[in-house]
Parts: C-alpha cells; sequence; structure tokens
C-alpha cells in the first residue's frame, strides 16, 4: 500500500525567501504522525502543500497516491487551519450540516462528528458565542463529518485546557485505528509522546522522521524536547 502522504524534493519560496528546502517525507496510512517543530520553521506551508494550496517552487508531493489537490482527492482529504474556519453567525450543529452537505455526507454524521469533537453539549450555540477552543473544535467537526481517508490539523489543540486536549488526542487514535490518516501539527513537544510517528523541523528543514521511542532510544534524551535539541546541535556541529 503507498503511503497516505508521499512528499520528495518539495522547495517552496515565498517573497524571493526559501521557506522549505528539498523536504522529502512519507507518512503511513492509518498512523498519527506529529508534524513538530519551533513557530516559523514551515510546519504550516508543508501541510499547505499536502493539501494542495501552496504555490511550490520544485519537488512532488502525492496525497493518497495521486498529486496534492488533484479533483480526484479533494473530497478525500480534512483540512483544519489554525484560524477557525466555521461561519461564526450560525450553530456548531447548522456549521457541521453545511458542510455535511457540501460533501455529499450522511445527515447521521452531524451528530456523530459532533461529539467526537466534545461539542455534544453546544451543538444548538452560536459559533460566535464560543471560545476559541470551541471554536477550533467546531471546525474540527466540520473536517470529520465527510469522513475523510487523510485529515491534516495545523495546531488543533492550541487554547484546549489538558482534559480537553488528552480527549481529543484519544479521539484522534480512534479515529487512526479505523482506518483514517492524521497529520497533526503542534510547537508543543510534549505532544510528539502521544504520536505514532513524527516529523521534526527546524528552518523549512525537516532535521529528523521517526517514532518516539526510536527518537529517545537513539539521542539517549529523557524527553522529546530534550532529543530535538540534542539533534540541533548535532547538525550545528557537522555545519
Amino acid at each position: 500500500m503507498t503511503p497516505a502522504i508521499q512528499i520528495d524534493g518539495l522547495r517552496v519560496v515565498r517573497g524571493g525567501r526559501t521557506v522549505l528546502h528539498d523536504v522529502s517525507l512519507e507518512v503511513p496510512r492509518g498512523s498519527v504522525t506529529g508534524l513538530l517543530g519551533p513557530s516559523g520553521c514551515g510546519k504550516t506551508t508543508l501541510m499547505r502543500a499536502i493539501v494542495g494550496v501552496q504555490i511550490v517552487a520544485g519537488g512532488d508531493v502525492r496525497v493518497l497516491g495521486e498529486p496534492a489537490g488533484s479533483t480526484g482527492v479533494r473530497r478525500r482529504v480534512g483540512y483544519v487551519t489554525q484560524a477557525p474556519s466555521v461561519y461564526a453567525d450560525l450553530t456548531v450543529r447548522e456549521n457541521v450540516a453545511y458542510f455535511a452537505r457540501i460533501v455529499g455526507a450522511d445527515p447521521a454524521s452531524v451528530d456523530l462528528a459532533i461529539e467526537t469533537v466534545g461539542l455534544a453539549s453546544r451543538a444548538d450555540a452560536v459559533t460566535a458565542r464560543l471560545s476559541g477552543g470551541q471554536r477550533g473544535r467546531a471546525s474540527l467537526a466540520a473536517a470529520l463529518v465527510g469522513d475523510p481517508e487523510l485529515l491534516v490539523l495545523d495546531e488543533p489543540t492550541v487554547g484546549l485546557d489538558p482534559v480537553l486536549r488528552r480527549e481529543l488526542w484519544a479521539s484522534f487514535h480512534e479515529l487512526a485505528a479505523r482506518g483514517t490518516t492524521l497529520l497533526v501539527s503542534s510547537h508543543v513537544m510534549d505532544e510528539a509522546e502521544r504520536c505514532d510517528a513524527l516529523v521534526l523541523m527546524r528552518d523549512g528543514r525537516v532535521l529528523d522522521t521517526s517514532t518516539p521511542d526510536d527518537l529517545l532510544s537513539r539521542t539517549g534524551a529523557d524527553d522529546v524536547e530534550s532529543a530535538f535539541l540534542t539533534l540541533i546541535d548535532a547538525a550545528e556541529a557537522v555545519a
């Protein structure tokens, strides 16, 4: 089976500055892969290239076996941006139902998606009256309603309290167990331990791809943040 995401030599230039430098990686199907790195390292640009909305200067990006952004793959991919992508004047249920109609999803999936993100008690609340974290979860429900094969989530846990973060990560793994592939970006290193696989980025480059256990074993570090710093020190020593 081909990887869910296959990238070879991806290069992105914006404003005359190279943002992504010949990035190559694979994301296996049915996994929760964490895309981690400090703010500004290129995570969002990489995700935009994966969903086909980023102009690229070179390289190849294939998603679910097809070119990124091609007609045949668009409805098989769910994308949640950092900014909430729902209508402020509609309720949570109205928003999710609207996106369900767009993708031709079963109306019964609306309440299931809302329940999955923990918003069942706020389903009839107008989105503008929700907290930032709740609006983010409403956006996630809108992406889930089409039962996508691949979910690309840009900083989905920002603004959530620890309990909600834990519940959301549990939902991610439940989705993966049913065959969905998730690529989840974060700049919070402790979230790496919740992932099946990791892609560590710095300055527009992939620093390492691994599993959490393998990364800790190779670096001898006690946690992923320390391991990340060890890799940075090693790369700078070679440079």
